[in-house]
């Protein structure tokens, strides 16, 4: 285990390809790569993260969270390689590493834009309706909250007094 962290750490602090990769495939599908400079990286994660399409739907909190564990990173990682932090600060950036990557391939889930074909009521003519993942699913819930209450309501109406 100790050796896959450590070459993990390596793998994510190396820089000597920055310019090589720079561009190429970001954001990161899935956060933090440890194929790719830590730095290239968290360049990206920043512009994508105030363009606000790829993680358009992250939380306010789960950015802060996103963004404090970027600074920590930083600050452990201070220009050094990996290999000469000490063992707790290479498990505290490869905790923050993966923070990083469940809270972002959360949000680019959730902001992905699905289309679908869909006839509206009174229409025999099809429309795109197009929403990312999270409208849908807030749609979803409030609709079901919204039956829910009709169906209340319609029981409390039937109830003797």
């Amino acid at each position: 285990m100790r050796k896959l962290l450590a070459f993990a750490l390596l793998a994510l602090a190396a820089g000597a390809q920055a310019a090589a990769v720079a561009g190429e495939g970001f954001p990161p599908e899935k956060g933090l790569d440890v194929a790719t400079p830590f730095e290239v990286q968290r360049t990206a994660i920043l512009q994508a993260l105030q363009e606000g399409r790829v993680y358009a739907e992250i939380t306010p909190d789960n950015r802060r969270r996103v963004l404090a564990s970027l600074d920590r990173m930083v600050e452990l990682l201070a220009g050094r390689p990996v290999a000469e932090l000490s063992e707790a600060d290479r498990i505290e950036v490869f905790n923050h590493q993966e923070l990083v990557n469940t809270l972002l391939a959360g949000a680019r889930e959730d902001s992905r834009l699905v289309c679908r074909r869909e006839t509206r009521g009174g229409s025999h003519r099809p429309t795109n309706r197009c929403m990312t993942v999270a409208e849908r699913r807030r749609a979803r819930e409030e609709s079901q909250v919204a039956l829910d209450e009709i169906q209340r309501a319609a029981t409390r109406a039937r109830e003797p007094n």
